[in-house]
């Protein structure tokens, strides 16, 4: 039995992670999927496209595992949510979409993902998003 965390703040980003978890997951593992809203970015937009990538891993997953869904609210960084939801539910393992790069992060991953991987106490795993 593993507990999965996806975290996830798009449809395509859900897909990606659920293609990859599809043919991996059994029936008695849990996936959580997480959304982390930023408090700059708690726009009902951004509350939506949230709540629709989770859905998205929801309807893709629940056929053939235990999923549960969960939009955190803003106030921390979403690196510092998805450590702290990872170490409370004791995740044996913690997926992640590739973002498009900014000033501070390289070609191949995202900010949030960087970071988690600078300092991970559990295996991580970056999804590719289709081209």
């Amino acid at each position: 039995m593993s507990t999965f965390v996806v975290a996830t703040d798009s449809v395509h980003t859900s897909a990606a992670i659920c293609d990859y978890l599809f043919d991996r997951v059994a029936e008695d593992d849990t996936v959580h999927a997480i959304n982390s809203l930023r408090d700059d970015n708690d726009a009902p937009e951004a509350i939506r496209d949230g709540q629709d990538a989770l859905n998205a891993v929801a309807s893709r997953l629940a056929a053939v595992t235990t999923v549960e869904t969960e939009q955190l609210p803003g106030g921390t960084a979403p690196v510092e949510d998805i450590r702290s939801f990872s170490e409370e539910i004791g995740a044996d393992e913690i997926l992640l979409g590739v973002h498009s790069s900014t000033d501070t992060a390289t070609d191949s991953v995202g900010t949030v993902a960087e970071k988690l991987l600078l300092d991970a106490e559990r295996p991580i795993v970056v999804v590719p998003r289709p081209r």
